[in-house]
This record gives structure tokens, sequence and C-alpha cells, in this order.
């Protein structure tokens, strides 16, 4: 089936499979349509039809409250009926030379294990292997569930064999219910991706700020697996800065006191406790840094007249990133493309 769309800028033309969503035929196809979260929550991939029929695979996905005119529609949530037409107000360029071009998949759950009473690590185990870049994410889709969720990827390869994510528990979330009711092991899942724009490559040549609460960890280690794997560090600093209620919510503190031990000299990690006081003395963790308080404000005392060349990548509850953001804007003075973040909801 033939895709026309008419975007601000040009119009552009590329073919889908039956029942296959349209945003990722444009995107699998080298368009860079616009969306965001690439799971029907942010409603960024709103288009209007203006030829031909449509069909709605998620009802209710969240972000179909952003649609208020006749005939809008999401693209990741809507496949083709035939031959049709649609127009997006956004300008619409192809995908850069050498970006990892998303494409469809199968795997297999594999070693799924509770990091704290509500947070679970798995890996998907792939059928074929793909590429992608330090801080990008899939969008997965399991068994029984209507729509993908979108999932940052912790680890970090070229021909990637395995992927590994964190999915934090979300009462009446259906993939992340599935998830957690155990019995996963094994379990056949599809994908598409890689998404999102908030990747990190060696050649950036800038100091690194990493913000995080929760499960947004994920794709910062996959940035800090990538720029240890090039020796970043022994050039630029970085700072990292995780957000949790308190030590028993706290995971992956052995591998980022591991990538500090790495770089003791420029990586700089402060684990930001919210509800309680930081511990003294955590001889399990020598190299990093505790502090009480919320991620973002953590972040704004120590990082005071440090953010010389800096980009910043910020993962998380939306609250928090909000937050960061009003920080690196009004006090850190940084420029809005140096700040970079998924937005997942």
């Amino acid at each position: 089936m033939k895709i026309q769309v008419n975007a601000r800028n040009r119009a552009y033309r590329f073919s889908v499979a039956e029942g296959q969503r349209i945003l990722y035929g444009g995107l699998a196809d080298g368009i860079n349509l616009p969306y965001e979260c690439g799971s029907g929550t942010c409603g960024t991939c709103k288009a209007r039809v203006t030829a031909g029929q449509i069909d709605d695979l998620w009802p209710e996905a969240p972000g179909r409250k952003y649609l208020k005119q006749p005939g809008e529609f999401l693209m990741c949530q809507c496949t083709a009926r035939g031959d049709i037409s649609l127009e997006v107000t956004n300008f619409v360029y192809t995908a850069d030379p050498g970006a990892c071009r998303p494409l469809p998949g199968r795997g297999v759950v594999r070693n799924p294990r509770l990091l704290t009473r509500d947070v679970i690590a798995f890996s998907i185990e792939l059928t074929e292997p793909c590429d992608f870049d330090a801080g990008q994410f899939m969008v997965v889709q399991v068994p029984g569930v209507s729509g993908y969720r979108g999932y940052s990827m912790v680890n970090f390869e070229r021909g990637a064999k395995r992927l590994d994510f964190l999915v934090k528990k979300k009462p009446g979330g259906g993939a992340s219910e599935w998830l957690f009711k155990g019995g996963i092991e094994g379990q056949s899942v599809e994908w598409f991706g890689p998404l999102g724009a908030a990747t990190f490559f060696p050649a950036l040549a800038k100091n690194l700020l990493l913000i995080a609460g929760g499960s947004g960890i994920a794709g910062m280690m996959s940035i800090l697996s990538r720029a240890c794997q090039e020796h970043y560090f022994d050039q630029y600093h970085g700072y990292v800065f995780f957000g949790v209620r308190g030590m028993k919510d706290a995971f992956f503190l052995q591998e980022l006191a591991q990538f500090q031990s790495e770089f003791p000299q420029k990586l700089a990690v402060t684990i930001a406790l919210s509800d309680e006081d930081a511990p003294v003395g955590v001889s399990d963790y020598p190299g990093l840094m505790f502090d009480r308080g919320f991620v973002h404000e953590v972040a704004a005392r120590h990082m005071k007249g440090k953010y010389q060349n800096m980009r910043a990548y910020l993962a998380g509850p939306p609250p928090a990133v909000d937050a960061a953001i009003r920080v690196l804007l009004l006090e850190a003075k940084l420029t809005a493309d140096n700040i970079r973040y998924d937005k997942f909801s």
C-alpha cells in the first residue's frame, strides 16, 4: 500500500505492508516522521487523513486526547486499508546517512529479575542482531496487551544479539503487570526500533551531565557504557545524578561504581535520595557520593559553576524531567540543543 505524506516543506511517498503501522513504515523507509514516544502516549505523531481510510489498532491509546480536528489520528497506532494521503504540520526530513534504521523484530524474554520491589530487569534475546545508538529505545509489544511500550536499552553494542531493559511497576499498566506476574521466561515478544533522539556519540566533544530518576537510569547506563568503551572520560568530564526514594530503592550501584572507578578523576556519580538522609561511609561503593533531595535539586547544588561545554541528558518521571529542564535553562543557561531527552508520557 502506498502512503503519501504532505509535510510543511515537501511531500514523501513510501510503502507499508498490510497491518504495518504508518509511523513505523515511514521510519523504516528512512523518513523522519514526527514522533517522540512511538507508543501512543504523547500525541506527537498525529496526522490528518486527506484521502483513503485507516484502522486504529488501539482506540484507547492515551495520546488520542491530543486529537482535536476531524480526520486526525496517531500514526504510531494506525494502519492503512489501502493507498492513503495524509498531512502533518511539521517539517519532515530524511534520516541522516549512517543513522541506525528502525526495523521490526522478534525475540524471547530472558532472565527477568527484580532489582527492587517495583523495578524489574529483563533481556530480549533477538532472532536477528541489530544496531542501535547509546541512549535509544525500542517499542515492545507483549502477548495479550494492546499497543507497544517504549523501553530504553541498558546495554550498548553494535550487532547486538541481546537487548537489556528496565521497567518500573505501574499499577494498571498492561505491559508492566505482564512483566511482573512471573512466568515470562522464554515468552515471545515483538519490537520496533531503535528510536529516540537522546543519543550520545563520542565525536560530541563535550562534557556530559546525566540526570535520571528511577528506571530512567536505563538509557544513561547505555551512554556510560559507550563512553567508557571509547575512553571518552580520558578527556572530558562526566557528571551522573541518579534519583531514588531511598537506599532500598537504589539499584545498579555496583555498576555505577565500576564505571566511576575506571575514570576516578573525570567521572563523578551522585545518588540523590528524596525521602531519607544520605548514608555515611557506604563502604561497598567508595567512589559514589550520596546526597538528600530530589535529583534536580541535588544536581543543581553540585553543578554550580561546572556547566561549561556541556551536553545534558535527562530521563525519568515527567515531573522530574520538567524540573531538571527548568534548572538547565534558567540556572545553567544551557541552550535547548544541549538538553536531550525522550518523552515517554
